[in-house]
Parts: C-alpha cells; sequence; structure tokens
C-alpha cells in the first residue's frame, strides 16, 4: 500500500470513528500537545454563506496526519484583516487575494498558487439582470453598483480598472469614492445576492466562480475567448438561475495564493510547504456524506437527477457544491507571479499601502 493509499484509509477510518477531527482541532484548539505544534491558518474570506473551515477541512486533515500538528483556523471578516493577521505575526499560513502579495510582500512568502482543475488564472466579471437596460459598463453612470471586498482583486480592483477604461469616473476607488457610481463593498456572494434581490443595484462585479454559472455560455463566446479557453467556470456557464447577463470580462488573473509569514523560522513550516506542493488529490477532496452530514443535507439528493429535485434540494444540492474545495492543486510559486496585480494597482493609480 502507497503511503497516499495509507493516509486516505486513515483518514476514512478517523472520520468514520471519530466524526471531523479536524473540525474539532479548528474550533478548540488553543496550544499544541507536548508531542505537537499548533499552526494558526488565517482564512480569507470569499463568499458569505461558506463555511471557509469546512470546506479546508480534507486540506488540513491531511497535513494534521502528515506532520505533528494540529490547525488551528484563524477566520477573518475581510481581507483586510487577513493582511492585519499576518503583519501581526497572528497567522502561520494564510489564504490570500492575490493583492497581498503586493500589499505586504515583506511580510509573507509565497508557498505556492491554488490551481483549480489545473488552471493558474481566473476571471473578473461585471453583470447585470437581462431586464435592467444596461447594455455596456458606460450605462453604468449614475447606477449603484455591488462589488466584493474593497481590497479583493477579482471583486473590486479589476472590475474598477474595466470601469475606468469605459470612461467612468472610479475617484480612485478603493481608496477614495467613485464620481459617476456608488459603489458597495461587501463580498462576492453578496454582491451576487444583491444584484439579483435588490432593485437599486444595477450591477455586481464579483469572481467569475460566483456570477460564471448564471451567465449563458454563448455570452462569454462572443465577449472573451480567453475566458473561453482558460476559465474551469466555462463548462458551467448557465447553469444555474436565474440568468444574468454579462456586461465585462477581466483580463485573466493569477490565481490566490498560500502563504507563510515570513519572519517563521521552523522546520515545521519547511516540511508543511513540502507536503502542501505534493499533495495527492485526496487532500483536496471531501468524502460526500460526511460533508453532506455536516451541513446537515439528506446525501440520497446526490444521486438524484437534476429534474428529480425539489426546489429545497435544488438549495441544498448548491450549499453541498459551493462547500467544496474550489482548488485541486498547490504550485510552487513565488511573489513573480503576482506581477499583475502590482500593475493592476499602478493602472489604477493606487499604491499597495493605501489599500486598507
Amino acid at each position: 500500500m502507497s503511503d497516499t493509499d495509507r493516509w486516505a484509509t486513515d483518514r476514512r477510518t478517523v472520520l468514520k470513528s471519530a466524526g471531523a477531527v479536524g473540525m474539532a482541532g479548528l474550533a478548540g484548539c488553543t496550544g499544541g500537545s507536548d508531542d505537537s505544534d499548533t499552526i494558526s491558518w488565517v482564512m480569507n474570506p470569499a463568499e458569505e454563506t461558506v463555511d471557509i473551515e469546512l470546506q479546508y477541512q480534507p486540506l488540513f486533515e491531511y497535513l494534521e496526519s502528515e506532520a505533528d500538528i494540529e490547525i488551528e483556523g484563524v477566520q477573518t471578516s475581510d481581507y483586510s484583516s487577513t493582511v492585519l493577521e499576518m503583519q501581526g505575526d497572528r497567522g502561520d499560513f494564510a489564504d490570500t487575494s492575490p493583492g497581498a502579495v503586493a500589499q505586504i510582500p515583506d511580510d509573507i512568502d509565497v508557498v505556492g498558487m491554488r490551481l483549480a482543475f489545473g488552471a493558474e488564472q481566473y476571471f473578473s466579471l461585471i453583470t447585470t439582470t437581462p431586464d435592467s437596460g444596461i447594455e455596456e459598463l458606460s450605462d453604468l453612470e449614475g447606477e449603484e453598483i455591488a462589488f466584493g471586498a474593497a481590497t479583493s482583486v477579482s471583486g473590486t480592483l479589476f472590475p474598477m480598472l474595466m470601469l475606468e477604461q469605459a470612461g467612468l469616473d472610479t475617484g480612485g476607488a478603493p481608496d477614495g469614492n467613485p464620481e459617476d457610481f456608488t459603489a458597495r463593498y461587501s463580498d462576492h456572494d453578496t454582491a451576487r445576492t444583491q444584484l439579483l434581490e435588490n432593485p437599486d443595484v444595477a450591477a455586481a462585479a464579483t469572481g467569475a466562480f460566483s456570477t460564471g454559472p448564471h451567465v449563458p455560455a454563448e455570452q462569454f463566446d462572443e465577449l472573451s475567448e480567453d475566458y473561453v479557453d482558460i476559465s474551469v467556470e466555462y463548462d458551467g456557464a448557465g447553469s444555474r438561475d436565474p440568468e444574468l447577463q454579462l456586461l465585462a470580462v477581466s483580463d485573466p488573473i493569477p490565481r490566490a495564493p498560500i502563504v507563510a509569514r515570513s519572519n517563521w523560522d521552523d522546520p515545521v513550516r519547511e516540511e508543511l510547504e513540502e507536503l502542501m506542493l505534493e499533495a495527492p488529490s485526496e487532500a483536496f477532496e471531501h468524502d460526500d456524506e460526511e460533508l453532506a452530514d455536516e451541513l446537515g443535507i439528506d446525501p440520497e439528493i446526490l444521486d438524484k437527477d437534476e429534474d428529480d429535485l425539489t426546489e429545497e434540494e435544488e438549495e441544498d444540492l448548491q450549499t453541498f457544491e459551493d462547500h467544496g474545495l474550489w482548488f485541486d492543486g498547490i504550485e510552487p510559486a513565488t511573489a513573480d507571479d503576482y506581477q499583475p496585480v502590482v500593475d493592476l494597482l499602478e493602472e489604477l493609480g493606487l499604491e499597495p499601502e493605501e489599500l486598507d
């Protein structure tokens, strides 16, 4: 039996006999035992409805099983808070926005880039509703736009550049206030919800993972060859209701990194970094029944045909899918891989230290 197979077997045994062991460590661990180190992992928010600690459970359980450590998850309220945690030496590792690499280069080291099914790049979208009367970005003058977090690369920074290039005065946002529209900052999930449910919101700026499934594939075909060729979200285009209308697609963005505190000098750091970069595919996969149980969802819906699902079961299935770990590998990377984000800030006339 290979080491990978042995780990997978051990993980299934632990889950069946003791429940969500990793979650117990995340929720209540305040210090390591005599023969164990406690590693703090700062967790960056992306979508409000996703329990990010549960989402990361497979990777954490893998690392805990391979190294003599326990992982304590530290959830932050926004991207800026993640930066502050790492600057304050309160995190050992963190999953951050690409913008953090430009913002605090002396405080963090890039361990690797998270890959989504082989893709090293992703996209930002600006969408509206089909009945909004908005046909192009310039039509958003005087309107309210829902964005992700103020320092989110795909939820705010790239959208601001697209709006600026369309001739709208962004007022130096997010550091300043837009002159030609009103900006609402939250997160990717909330921005999409505001567009769908609040008639005052004319458009949403999000990562493609949030709104891409609501946009029919033919709209991407017309607007972005890069999205069709590169984005892992393209295959799911148009798979979710209600339908949204695509207004703009960003240039490709380097996927988000895993980073380590730069002044952390401990042999366990090197061990954990190597484990992440060499992790088998199973380290990024939930056990379906265990995940359904954690979410309080009937696992039988996972085997049902889509046409046989009730409206409530469709919502449960979407919740289940949203809690799957969105990346399936970590590739070695350095700060140089995030130069496009530095270039983006320069184009917007922003200094990294201005982002708060």
